[in-house]
């Protein structure tokens, strides 16, 4: 019988009274629901002036899993002044997310249910509560849609780890790990993840390695599964040991000359002779180095010392590396251990004429992106702040017999931007750069981490010097405040620990070439200098992952990229943030050019990470830039002509047009006219919130407040920018407001509080005096705690009210 009064019922009453009591006589046990609005992004983060606000997470109001991280459907739930339907195309765009195939909407007198299997003959069908499908028949589609047999199940029977505390994967780790283990039960031999950096590829690998220990054992009684995962920096294994592969403690060891698991053995018949090694072999996973095994180390290809067929799954960290080559020594570990199912775990899959991940590990099982991640608000976005040199604009040309500062006659020609840190120098080039980023940092955050990419170790060690002359009170303080963090400055790699501890305050400023460019997890890094040409969209991911990284407990929200070389014009390509397209061509016989174009990529001198093995048959070329004498031009004046703030779109890019079009379109879209937007100005309850709204429609009137330099209110900048309006800057509105006499009618400490409120007003704007945590700052301090202050209001609902009226007269003549 219906119930007359359902219409009146919210949707949380229709979701307690109808549709899980419907669920629960289908057969889903309240063990398998993840009701209750369960979140699966963390809601996107708003970039406000210098502050990160988060936007609303993404949530469906059921999960239905068929054991835990399976999800196989989502229900949407909405009251009944709704149709049984409503709802649906949100719904099936969290479940293309969340990667389930059943999906389902109810308003209380049904469900709709829309099938993304295609094994039904109708794409949605309308069905009675009491005919909600078990957790059987929905499970027997999900195999089939996946296409799993029975044979293949078991594989996937398989457990993720669980440390007692609750954590469970984000989503997208457990499609990650799910889809690996599908391929795995399918018996597919070589597999590609590709994750944006900071989304967690360790954390995904160790749930992969703890699945598929488990399904080994279960299928194989009595053997235990043996897994190598290879990296290519010290710190990598480090700090994957210590954090994300705790699990696996006892039962692995790190593959290194240095390390008990390898031993020199030598013969005493012939002491003197060659040493042999020994490794032992009763460990179940083996951290390793590329570098530790192939024979850049002390003891030569270590992973011989393993038959060809010891490991069941080799996993590959950071596979756009080295591993991508034919020829790599490398590769060659991978050959080795054919046998092995291969995993490749990369954010920027390496594709060129004579490199490609796609071609050896085969399609991505699963892309995780850089925008995914920001829409998710799991990563940090970003602000790019390209500034343009007149020298790197319009190149240079020697006056006629000029020398260098060696006295040698410089060449006659136009030197571009090509030229500049790699055939020529300019020393105050660097300085006005170093100048520039100085700058920034004493403006928003002198302690706040940063990454100047230079062109090469030469020129990180000069802009280390420059910039340590212009922050030379804070390299007082700590010599470390400016480090050089090179593969060829030991100093400086000692410091690489402190640089990415968020504890550490030092080193901040951290000058580099390519030794920083990927695989540093530098969590609080809140500033990428782009300071050297970037042609490869592998680097420039690289280059910016290392920002992308959201700490909030430390003020960390967004990161900003500083570009002086128009590196970020490959946010415009459409291969930055797409799926990887393989373009592997092999090249003729004989023919390597492209290949030595590719080592060219390679700076030899920055870390483990980039030495390749010797006698590959290719004649390197000499990557150390710094042996190459170059022309040096002190004296020639260089000059900022310009500088252009972009925000980031709500496509995941930086904006193309300038922000200032950007927000007036915008505005004028949402407020037609003037009278329009100052009446929503006014009848908002919080001026904050407006501005936040305004930020989702495309228009964050204080980051072009921030960007012009001008002491206006958001309310000036708009009318100024949409309606041509004479606008005020916030001293005028403040004064206007004191010599109008309405303070008048507050006395004693209420009067203090709101001409204190005003200068606040003045030094910070808007947002600053609605938050109430205002008071707990000078001058407020001074005059008491919150509530000795509010106490005179009345009460706190008061206290606002009188702050609401305060904004009011600040606007009042606009109407």
């Amino acid at each position: 019988m219906s119930d007359p009064d359902k219409a009146q019922l919210t949707e949380t009453e229709i979701r307690t009274r109808y549709i899980t009591p419907a669920l629960s006589t289908a057969g889903w046990p309240l063990t398998s629901l993840r009701e209750e609005f369960y979140y699966f992004s963390a809601g996107r983060i708003q970039v406000v002036g210098q502050k990160g606000v988060r936007k609303k997470p993404k949530k469906v109001d059921y999960l239905l899993e068929w054991r835990p991280n399976l999800p196989i459907a989502v229900v949407e739930a909405k009251d009944n002044r709704h149709e049984p339907g409503d709802g649906m195309q949100q719904a099936i765009e969290y479940a293309e997310h969340l990667d389930v195939p059943s999906v389902f909407t109810s308003n209380g007198d049904s469900f709709m249910w829309h099938d993304r299997t295609g094994e039904r003959p109708e794409v949605e069908v309308e069905i009675p509560l009491d005919e909600f499908p078990s957790p059987e028949e929905l499970y027997g589609l999900y195999k089939r849609w996946k296409g799993i047999t029975d044979v293949e199940e078991p594989v996937l029977s398989s457990q993720f780890y669980d440390d007692g505390s609750g954590r469970r994967p984000r989503y997208y780790q457990r499609i990650a790990v799910n889809r690996t283990m599908e391929a795995i039960a399918r018996g597919e031999r070589r597999l590609l993840l590709v994750m944006a950096t900071g989304t967690g590829k360790t954390y995904t690998a160790a749930q992969i390695i703890w699945r598929f220990m488990d399904a080994f054992k279960a299928m194989n009684p009595g053997k235990q599964a043996r897994v190598l995962f290879l990296a290519d920096r010290n710190i990598l294994i480090d700090q994957t040991m210590m954090n994300d592969f705790s699990m696996f403690k006892g039962r692995m060891a790190k593959l290194s000359a240095s390390h008990k698991t390898i031993t020199k053995v030598v013969d005493p018949g012939n002491p003197d002779g060659a040493s042999t090694k020994t490794v032992d072999k009763s460990y179940e996973l083996y951290l390793s180095l590329y570098q530790a095994v192939t024979g850049t180390e002390e003891l030569d290809n270590v992973y011989k010392q393993f038959s060809r067929d010891f490991f069941d799954l080799v996993i590959v960290d950071e596979c756009h590396r080295g591993s991508a080559r034919e020829d790599s020594a490398w590769r060659g570990i991978l050959e080795y251990f054919s046998s092995a199912t291969q995993l490749g775990l990369t954010a920027t899959p390496k594709e060129t004429k004579t490199v490609s991940n796609i071609d050896y590990f085969g399609e991505p099982l699963y892309t995780y992106s850089l925008k995914q991640g920001i829409d998710d608000g799991f990563l940090a976005p970003y602000k790019v702040i390209r500034t343009a040199l007149d020298i790197d604009t319009f190149g240079w040309r020697p006056k006629e017999g000029q020398v260098d500062d060696s006295g040698t006659l410089i060449p006659d020609r136009q030197y571009t931007n090509e030229d500049i840190d790699d055939t020529i120098i300019f020393p105050e080039r660097d300085k006005r750069v170093a100048e520039r980023i100085t700058e920034y940092l004493k403006r928003t955050d002198r302690y706040a981490k940063a990454i100047v990419f230079c062109e090469d170790i030469p020129h990180a060690n000069r802009m280390r010097r420059i910039l340590a002359n212009l922050n030379a009170d804070e390299v007082r303080k700590d010599s470390r405040y400016v480090m050089q963090i090179t593969g060829d400055d030991q100093q400086g790699k000692q410091e690489l620990d402190n640089f990415i501890d968020p504890e550490m305050a030092y080193p901040v400023i951290a000058t580099t070439s390519k030794l920083l460019s990927t695989g540093v997890d530098a969590q609080t890094c809140k500033l990428i200098v782009l300071n050297s040409k970037v042609e490869s969209m592998t680097d420039f991911k690289q280059m910016i992952g290392r920002g992308t990284r959201v700490r909030t407990d430390y003020d960390k929200w967004f990161f900003v990229i500083m570009d002086f070389k128009n590196v970020t014009r490959l946010f415009a390509d459409e291969g930055f943030d797409g799926e990887p397209v393989k373009v592997y061509d092999l090249p003729p016989d004989g023919d390597m050019g492209d290949a030595v174009d590719d080592l060219n990529d390679v700076d030899e001198t920055d870390g483990e990470a980039d030495v390749e093995e010797a006698g590959s048959g290719i004649e390197r070329p000499d990557v150390r830039k710094g042996r190459r004498k170059r022309i040096v031009v002190s004296g020639q004046q260089v000059t900022i002509i310009g500088e252009q703030v972009q925000m980031l779109g709500t496509d995941g890019r930086p904006l193309t047009s300038s922000l200032k079009e950007f927000v007036r379109k915008n505005l004028l879209d949402r407020y037609p006219t003037a009278d329009a937007f100052v009446h929503a100005w006014l009848a908002a309850d919080q001026c904050s919130v407006l501005l936040d709204e305004l930020v989702d429609a495309g228009a964050p009137l204080e980051d072009l407040v921030e960007q012009s330099g001008l002491e206006r209110d958001p309310f000036d900048m708009a009318l100024d920018v949409a309606y041509e309006r004479q606008p005020a800057e916030r001293r005028q509105r403040a004064e206007m407001v004191r010599t109008s006499g309405y303070l008048n009618k507050y006395l004693g400490q209420m009067r203090a509080v709101l001409e204190a409120l005003l200068d606040k007003y003045v030094e910070s704007g808007v947002r600053s005096i609605e938050d109430i945590g205002v008071l707990r700052v000078e001058p407020f301090r001074s005059l008491g705690g919150p509530m000795e202050i509010i106490r005179p209001f009345g009460s706190r609902e008061a206290y606002l009210s009188a702050v609401r009226d305060l904004e009011q007269q600040l606007y009042q003549e606009a109407l």
